[in-house]
């Protein structure tokens, strides 16, 4: 039994721990999972769905249940993503890059719970993740960019 008291957030934890109940442990498209917070105190959980083609990370696959549960990105407080190791073994990861700016680009406020260089679970702003985000033009939605390409298509 994983003791969930030991983590910086024990209720996302153990939701993510939770989340690998149904899963066997020798199956390699489910190895992630990540628990959200809405300020509001909604939770969420979601795996990911590992693909060779790039499926999509439990970070971002909670996003989109939290949104499917009338809770925007906007609205998230905190996120954790576990993993869970050779001999039922969790332990939180930190997020990929991708992750990490697609986060900055729907709420710069999120909070995620990381493991720092001495193996310590801690609480960073996902803004603070990144050394040098890419930031787009309109607050990183994408929407200018792609509205002048769409004209320079026209032309």
């Amino acid at each position: 039994m994983t003791n969930t008291r030991s983590h910086l957030d024990p209720e996302l934890f153990g939701l993510c721990v939770q989340a690998f109940a149904a899963i066997p442990a020798t199956n390699d498209n489910h190895t992630v999972a990540a628990a959200v917070r809405s300020r509001a105190g909604k939770v969420f959980v979601a795996m990911n769905v590992y693909h060779f083609t790039g499926g999509p990370c439990a970070e971002l696959s909670v996003l989109g249940t939290a949104a499917a549960g009338g809770v925007l990105a906007d609205e998230i407080e905190t996120i954790v993503a576990v993993c869970r190791r050779e001999g039922s073994v969790f332990r939180v990861i930190n997020p990929c890059g991708r992750c990490s700016q697609t986060m900055l680009d729907y709420n710069s406020d999120i909070k995620v719970i990381v493991v720092d260089r001495a193996g310590k679970e801690v609480e960073a702003r996902v803004g603070h993740l990144m050394l040098y985000p890419s930031v787009w033009e309109d607050g990183n939605t994408g929407r200018e960019e792609k509205r002048k390409a769409l004209d320079a298509a026209q032309r």
